[in-house]
């Protein structure tokens, strides 16, 4: 089915090589990060790149819940599993489709005994068993989206041709294709076709471009660079484009308010408007340093001035201690006689009774003394 659509607005645009600057897994957590409520539309134009970064995006597209998905161009590998986490998936008319098993680098030159060549063989059954698991892993993901069984998936991994976008449609790996009025199919240069071809991508069935028309297909070119070993093809590629890059300097964001700044060959143009909240928030930040300072230096100050008067009690409550112990010694200073605290007491006045006693006990004892 295909349908004619308005043009859209799109929240992100993934193109180049999957896990380099314009196809960056932190890039993409930070924009659905900035929509989490929000419908996000993804614009998608690659040949692939790392599977790891793909499996990232494809997460994040999932947790997101409400992505969007439209491929223009020619798609492949990793930029195929990055979209499988989308609720939606859309594709020009004209656009291409591909899917392939795994792959990587490999290279071996020079002599080798048997040990070294067994060392090489288990290295490379370990790393043949970890794209099986990886193939099959990806075929399920494949499967599952075009609900189908992996094997029929995996098949089709294996053959690696390129689809159209009415097969891609077919198969379920997108669910709507797209008419533009100003809509025109892919074409191909030399340069682009040996590129594909080294790196070891099926080269499509498809319109060559003249030399005249190449410049429009410049940023897709430098995307190659990045599948390539060999570099003087990388260089052959790389001198025919430079695209601008996106970086995200957090601090300079925030205070102008954007996503990310454009850098061409490592220079970034601001307007006047940008310099002057560049320029009153750097003055701002200034000021609040300066009122700082200003508070440590008092609070400072009033740190020295409770140490000395702390120093002062201090010393005043050495000096009353000594004072107190002097008093304590005064009570016990030696002394040569018995003091009786009652010596000035007046007698008590006796009774008549104490009176009869005391004449009595004197005449008894008178009495007593007689010879």
């Amino acid at each position: 089915m295909a349908t004619t659509n308005t043009k859209t607005n799109y929240n992100l645009h993934l193109k180049g090589f999957v896990g380099g600057y314009d196809f960056d897994a932190d890039y993409v957590d930070y924009i659905l990060g900035k929509n989490t409520d929000k419908e996000v539309n993804v614009l998608i134009d690659s040949l692939g790149g790392q599977s790891s970064t793909a499996l990232s995006i494809f997460s994040a597209f999932k947790r997101h819940g409400n992505v969007n998905v439209h491929f223009v161009g020619m798609n492949a590998s990793a930029a195929t599993i990055a979209s499988l986490g989308a609720k939606h998936i859309t594709m020009d008319s004209s656009a291409m489709y591909l899917v392939h098993k795994c792959s990587v680098g490999f290279f071996e030159w020079g002599q080798l005994n048997s040990d070294g060549l067994q060392a090489l063989i288990d290295n490379i059954e370990h790393q043949k068993a970890d794209l099986d698991k990886l193939d099959a892993n990806i075929a399920q993901m494949y499967a599952t989206r075009c609900k189908k069984e992996p094997a029929e998936l995996l098949t089709l991994m294996k053959a690696g041709g390129w689809l159209t976008a009415q097969e891609a449609l077919a198969w379920g790996f997108v669910d709507e294709l797209t008419d533009y009025e100003d809509e025109s199919a892919p074409v191909l240069t030399d340069t682009m076709a040996n590129a594909m071809s080294a790196a070891g991508i099926p080269v499509p069935n498809m319109p060559r471009m003249s030399t005249q028309e190449q410049s429009a297909f410049a940023k897709f070119l430098s995307t190659l660079a990045q599948f390539l070993p060999n570099s003087k093809s990388n260089e052959l590629i790389n001198s025919q484009t430079k695209s601008p890059m996106k970086k995200i300097f957090t601090s300079v964001c925030a205070i102008l308010s954007c996503e990310h700044l454009m850098s061409n060959d490592g220079k970034i143009t601001l307007d006047d408007a940008q310099l002057d909240s560049i320029e009153s928030a750097i003055s701002a930040d200034k000021q609040t340093i300066n009122d700082l300072n200003a508070q440590v230096q008092t609070l400072t100050t009033e740190k020295h001035q409770l140490e000395q008067e702390k120093q002062t009690l201090s010393e005043a409550n050495t000096q009353l201690q000594s004072e107190v112990n002097t008093l304590k010694q005064k009570p016990a200073d030696t002394t040569a006689h018995v003091v009786n605290d009652k010596h000035d007491e007046q007698p008590a006045e006796k009774t008549d009774a104490q009176e009869y006693f005391e004449s009595r006990a004197s005449a008894q004892s008178l009495f007593d003394a007689l010879p």
